[in-house]
């Protein structure tokens, strides 16, 4: 049961996180924001970690170059997709991309009864029907946070191999590298501001530390299965915060919208081989 409290603790966490980002996307924008969390997380990982203990082999380095830029451009694609559209469904629709990288690993016929769901789950928060239609960039964006996701996921594989603590530590540190043009360009001075580097530093450790942390703890207690459908409910946690924090209500067609893509991870995690990747830990 501790495992399962430090989980969904972490899941809390994290979207609590992300609820106070939101509130200084007025101050900093939705890229600055993104620039302070990765930043602190990096400068967080590596004093943890202490990558500059191990040589690096130059083979390798490519892999951690190309982890840490989908995980940069990944935070940084959900954040803009956030400043237009509500955490809960702007979550749901993230999630397409360990679904995608799921389903692709398990290659089941009867997986495909599980992509149905989640793309009925999808297209009921298109915008394509009346007032519960969301605003139509804020999805391109989310998408292309999903596809980011996907590729952290691939790549975060292979940089796995070197070291776990080495390649998350330098792949945030690149994170920050790509991150940083975006917020300076948008804050400008204001994101060194003393009031909102210390908000930034909250974020960091909210959405990035604390359930990180977390996560390897239920991770290690937990088998990959019970890991994975506890993970999926990331959406629905996603969705209370927005209303109890931002009083972001949502439609009752995205709450359903929000239960299928639940379900559909649910399915694939069930269904799927023990090889299979699971949703991954630092997600946006």
């Amino acid at each position: 049961m501790l495992s399962v409290a430090a989980l969904v603790t972490g899941m809390v966490s994290l979207q609590s996180g992300a609820t106070f980002a939101k509130s200084l996307f007025p101050a900093v924008g939705a890229s600055g924001t993104s620039a302070l969390r990765v930043g602190f997380s990096a400068l967080i990982l590596v004093a943890v970690w202490r990558p500059w203990r191990r040589s690096l082999p130059a083979r390798e380095a490519g892999w951690i170059a190309l982890y840490g830029t989908a995980l940069g451009l990944m935070n940084l694609l959900f954040y803009l997709a956030l400043a237009r559209l509500p955490l809960g469904p702007a979550v749901a629709i993230e999630f397409v991309g360990p679904l995608a990288v799921a389903l692709i690993a398990s290659r089941r016929r009867s997986d495909f009864l599980w992509i149905g769901v989640a793309v009925t789950g999808l297209a009921l928060l298109l915008p394509i029907s009346g007032q519960d239609g969301l605003d139509p960039i804020g999805i391109l964006l989310d998408l292309g946070a999903a596809l980011c996701w996907a590729l952290y996921i691939l790549f975060g594989q292979r940089a796995g191999r070197i070291d776990g603590g080495q390649a998350v530590s330098l792949g945030m540190f690149t994170a920050a590298i790509v991150v940083a043009p975006f917020g300076l360009s948008e804050a400008g001075p204001a994101l060194l501001n003393p009031g909102i580097l210390a908000a930034g530093l909250g974020v960091a450790v909210m959405s990035s530390a604390l359930p990180y942390s977390l996560e390897m703890f239920a991770l290690r207690r937990l088998d990959r299965k019970s890991f994975g459908v506890l993970m999926s409910l990331e959406p629905a946690v996603a969705a209370c915060a927005g209303l109890v924090l931002l009083g972001e209500r949502i439609s009752p067609i995205q709450w359903l919208a929000i239960g299928l893509v639940i379900a559909a991870s649910v399915g694939i995690t069930v269904s799927t081989r023990r090889t299979a990747p699971t949703a991954a830990v630092l997600e946006a």
